[in-house]
């Protein structure tokens, strides 16, 4: 099951969004499992997005504005404008990109429609995993990397997972290469990604298994084929199996 959603009930907006809006209603469009949420700002091309995360929740947002910074780069994925935090959370500023997640109601009404999204999310993740450079990159999504950090946060991790099958092809990787993290335009094409908090190199398994589960959370059973198909690969039942387990502990 999809563990984020779009709110919908009342939201308290925090009083560090209320002042980074500067006079702006902001609009809550995303709340994930930690109790982090996401608010829009205007509306056209001075569109901004407000992410905020509760103190301590998870991934401080300096770490994702570093890797935003260092991604925008290469891709499309949304610019900073400013960061920063108080005594209850930390705030990022982007600007705004493009389209719509891939889970908008207009990619849900009908199975055409479902089908054109997560072809999109497949050809996205390709051009992700193309067009950045792991000679260089400076973070790590690896087996070792991402065990450390759940064992940190007081979760254990069964030794069989610190074993991962070979590598097929090291990339840098999206880090939460789920459907909602994907944008896209409103005929359905590819436009840019979001929520790179985890972003680094890894095995591009780590992604596409991750990538297509998400779309039986999202759009339903019969899927995951035409995310990898347009992605350019044959599915891998072993890495599949593996990096999901390792999703699930970790």
């Amino acid at each position: 099951m999809s563990l984020a959603s779009r709110p919908s009930g009342p939201v308290e907006v925090p009083p560090a969004v209320l002042a980074v809006a500067d006079g702006a209603e902001p609009v809550p469009v995303w709340r994930n499992e930690l109790g982090g949420l996401t608010f829009e700002l205007g509306e056209g091309g001075g569109r901004r997005f407000v992410k905020w995360s509760p103190r301590g929740s998870g991934p401080s947002l300096a770490v994702e504005a570093s890797r935003l910074a260092w991604a925008g780069r290469h891709i499309v994925v949304p610019r900073v404008l400013d960061a920063g935090g108080d005594d209850t959370g930390e705030w990022m500023l982007t600007a705004g990109l493009p389209g719509v997640s891939a889970v908008d109601e207009s990619f849900l009404d009908s199975p055409e429609r479902s089908l054109l999204a997560v072809r999109a999310i497949g050809a996205g993740l390709r051009v992700l995993h193309d067009a950045l450079p792991v000679e260089g990159c400076p973070f790590s999504w690896s087996v070792e990397e991402r065990t450390r950090v759940a064992e940190r946060r007081g979760r254990r991790v069964a030794e069989a997972l610190r074993h991962p099958p070979a590598a097929d092809r090291l990339v840098v990787c999206h880090g939460d290469a789920c459907a909602p993290n994907t944008l896209l335009l409103g005929d359905g094409s590819f436009s840019g990604h979001v929520d790179l908090g985890s972003l680094g190199v890894a095995d591009r398994w780590a992604d596409l298994a991750v990538a297509s589960w998400s779309t039986q959370w999202n759009y339903g059973d019969g899927y995951e084929g035409a995310l990898l198909e347009a992605y350019g690969i044959e599915r891998d039942e072993e890495r599949i199996t593996y990096y999901r387990a390792l999703w699930d502990a970790t």
